[in-house]
């Protein structure tokens, strides 16, 4: 997994969160204190406070056991009540609606290349991606495809999708975070295999030329896939697959291509806003919160490769291996990606336009 950053010295790591973590590990086992907190604002620790989570689609069944856990720490902790209200859809919808006004307090989006849009729109202070160790990472994922039962069209390689005749089911990159890691998957497949850009190109664009319609989100490309009926294949993160097993929707295996992309989902503290209604303190708790052994255990349990080395070591057994792992900082980062994939004309915008003409 990965390891924790080095060097600049996080806001978050205060006596307080120390405390904290330290209370989580013990929980059930011994006392903890509860000092007296106070809110940013300067309100006393018995007025209840609320806070916003913006999410992506897919985390929900996670959150809905993790929040209630960490409403009951932080009361146990402070004698502050606080509730934490949730928003979800696709990872980049999310990322407009807070540009737009959505007040979130604290953003666990899809992708690192979201939480730097808020960045650039002076929401988010810039040096948030080590505020916490794993580069503020809270889960990891890898694409997985999942075919139809018995698997009629012979899938198993990332080059199948691109053949005449197997119509793919993947979300779309302008609004999923879950559908750009996709394509990044689809692009290192070809490049990181000695292909060249043209060779990427031509292939991404075979296995697109092949999808027939693009939802909005990984949530609702799994209901097309699952529900509808629709598609040979499904491209969506592993967890999306292993929820599918756990609901009885998906009945047969799924496939995990041995050279796969490292899905890094990011969590952040909304400076702007946190700022603005005096949540600081308990939102940066949260964040903190969201990388305990408590949380990271419930994240693993809904089929999110924890960061956490201590829980990923108990489960990791649950997951297949992927012995070629590549990550977006071998794209170069977010920056590049953002500008040469996914910004306006760039070569999503390029295929996207040839798939319709």
């Amino acid at each position: 997994m990965v390891s924790s950053p080095a060097g600049r010295v996080s806001r978050f790591a205060s006596s307080a969160v120390l405390a904290s973590t330290a209370c989580i590990a013990l929980a059930g086992l011994t006392g903890c204190g509860t000092p007296k907190a106070t809110t940013e604002a300067g309100n006393s620790s018995s007025s209840p406070q609320q806070l916003l989570l913006v999410s992506y689609a897919v985390t929900k069944a996670a959150y809905d056991r993790i929040l209630p856990a960490f409403e009951a720490d932080w009361k146990a902790r402070t004698g502050q009540s606080v509730s934490v209200k949730t928003s979800y859809g696709g990872s980049g919808s999310q990322t407009r609606a807070v540009i737009d006004g959505l007040e979130a307090d604290v953003v666990g989006l899809a992708l690192g290349g979201d939480v730097l849009k808020l960045q650039k729109a002076g929401l988010i202070e810039a040096g948030w991606d080590k505020e916490l160790p794993h580069d503020s990472t809270i889960t990891h994922s890898v694409v997985a495809l999942i075919t139809r039962e018995g698997n009629p069209k012979g899938i198993r390689t990332w080059k199948d999708l691109g053949k005449a005749g197997v119509s793919v089911v993947t979300a779309n990159p302008k609004t999923s975070g879950g559908a750009r890691w996709n394509f990044l998957a689809l692009w290192g497949s070809a490049s990181r295999d000695g292909g060249s850009e043209a060779q990427a190109r031509a292939f991404v664009g075979q296995v697109y030329g092949n999808v027939e319609s693009l939802p909005r989100d990984a949530r609702e490309a799994s209901d097309v896939f699952l529900k509808r009926g629709q598609g040979d294949v499904l491209m969506n993160y592993e967890n999306e697959a292993i929820q599918a097993r756990k609901s009885g929707e998906l009945t047969q295996s799924f496939l995990v291509p041995e050279q796969n992309i490292r899905i890094d989902a990011p969590i952040a503290v909304v400076d702007r806003n946190v700022d603005k209604h005096g949540t600081r303190k308990a939102a940066e708790a949260l964040a903190t919160f969201l990388q305990s052994e408590k949380a990271q255990t419930i994240f693993a349990e809904e089929g999110f490769r924890p960061v956490n080395e201590t829980v990923w070591t108990k489960v990791k057994d649950r997951f297949a291996p992927v012995p070629r792992l590549f990550s977006v900082a071998d794209f170069g980062g977010w920056e590049k990606v953002n500008a040469t994939f996914f910004g306006d004309g760039g070569l999503w915008d390029q295929l996207f336009r040839q798939r319709r003409g």
